[in-house]
């Protein structure tokens, strides 16, 4: 494989047998490869145990299971989506493809046109933009398309000031890029590959982490078509429709079905149904200090956040990574007792009980040396007193003068015999 590799395009999962993640990839995986194989696609697809061949691994970057590769002559295309069978598939053909298509007439831009919510499209002829059009294409193939075409294959409501031209269609309309405005070209396009709004979920939202933009969201109930939660789910559609243009380089919109996920990153609990404003940069987020009851209300609240007049809570401060800590800890075992009681009091039972023993057992060992020390000193004290004083046979001898002195032979007996008990 190492040797012929540059041969074909691979599309390979690095995996740990006793990886987790990796057991519940493995169906997915081979669903993948039957299918690519039918489709005559060519991928070839394969999967490596990137413990047995560690070198290969670390060669490619693998720093965790499972990792998934495109391997392109000598380049090596990360995926980070989801382990959909669909949606792996959708990437390997991506990247295995042309890095950009042309779009040689209308047809073909209206077919292609349906079959992608955002595109992003190259207008003009050779050009320093083309050339950095084809770089940022080379680094984000692996989130979306770039075509090129010429502008009468451009549908007629579309306008351009000047060529050459870069511009994204998305939301039922189109934007083209100015340099001026939007900056670096690598940047706008990391900005408008989403959608203007969002169904929000966990990796949708760390994708959104690498534009920038802060992350509008209205937590509610989809199961729930009360008119609360579907107010706020409007008013939030309405405010990305209505104020693009305002606010697009600043904020993405969308909705989070559920607070679980939510309240694990605020590590607070949130009544459904709100609205809360997240800064994936620095895990701050923004809570309107009042009920949004209109359009006009999330319009202040964002305007509130922008003039820096709202106030921010969390962070990635010492503090809140003390928090942060204990909260996951918490929910840790929470979670395990939840799922299985009899291996959560196992886990965290059996290490308390020998933490008690061994407790036990260096306090009992306390106690019996503090006797023996106690005891030690007045014995010693008793050898230094004999040691002053003489032998223990010339002690008894001046004791045998000393009675045959005082009272005669009968007390010395009994002293002696007492000696000798």
């Amino acid at each position: 494989f190492k040797e012929n590799r540059k041969d074909d395009i691979w599309l390979v999962d690095f995996y740990a047998p006793w990886c987790g993640h990796c057991k519940k990839l493995e169906p997915v995986w081979n669903e993948v490869g039957i299918e690519m194989k039918s489709m005559g696609s060519p991928v070839k697809v394969g999967k490596m145990d990137a413990t047995s061949f560690s070198s290969i691994a670390s060669e490619f970057g693998v720093r965790g299971y499972p990792t998934i590769k495109l391997l392109k002559g000598d380049l090596a295309y990360n995926y980070r989506g989801p382990r959909t069978k669909d949606d792996i598939i959708e990437f390997a053909n991506r990247v295995a493809g042309p890095l950009i298509r042309p779009l040689p007439s209308q047809h073909m831009f209206e077919h292609v046109q349906k079959r992608h919510r955002v595109l992003f499209v190259y207008v003009g002829g050779e050009s320093p933009l083309k050339e950095k059009y084809i770089e940022v294409a080379s680094e984000l193939i692996v989130y979306t398309y770039f075509f090129s075409a010429s502008e009468d294959v451009l549908p007629e409501y579309v306008t351009l000031p000047e060529l050459p031209a870069v511009l994204v269609f998305k939301d039922g309309t189109y934007f083209v890029y100015d340099e001026y405005e939007d900056g670096d070209l690598t940047s706008w396009i990391n900005r408008e590959r989403f959608q203007g709004y969002l169904n929000v979920d966990g990796f949708t939202l760390y994708e959104l982490g690498d534009t920038g933009k802060l992350v509008a969201i209205a937590v509610i109930d989809d199961k729930n078509s009360s008119v609360e939660h579907t107010r706020l789910k409007s008013i939030i559609q309405e405010v990305a429709r209505d104020y693009r243009d305002r606010f697009h380089r600043d904020f993405q919109f969308g909705h989070m079905d559920g607070n679980d996920y939510i309240n694990s990153l605020l590590m607070d609990d949130l009544t459904i149904p709100t609205i809360v404003v997240l800064n994936t940069s620095n895990q701050q987020y923004f809570l309107p200090d009042r009920q949004i009851e209109n359009t006009e209300d999330m319009v202040q609240f964002i305007n509130s956040i922008l003039d820096g007049t709202a106030e921010a809570q969390g962070g990635d401060g010492f503090l809140q990574r003390i928090k942060r800590i204990i909260y996951d800890a918490k929910s840790t075992v929470v979670s395990v007792f939840k799922s299985s009681p009899l291996l959560g009091c196992f886990l965290f039972g059996l290490p308390l009980g020998v933490i008690s023993i061994m407790c036990y057992g260096i306090c009992t060992a306390d106690t019996d040396g503090g006797l023996d020390e106690s005891e030690s000193p007045k014995k010693e004290h008793g050898d230094r007193e004999l040691t002053d004083e003489g032998s223990e046979e010339e002690q008894e001898e001046k004791k045998e003068k000393y009675t045959e002195l005082s009272d005669g032979e009968p007390k010395q007996k009994t002293i002696l015999e007492k000696k000798k008990d």
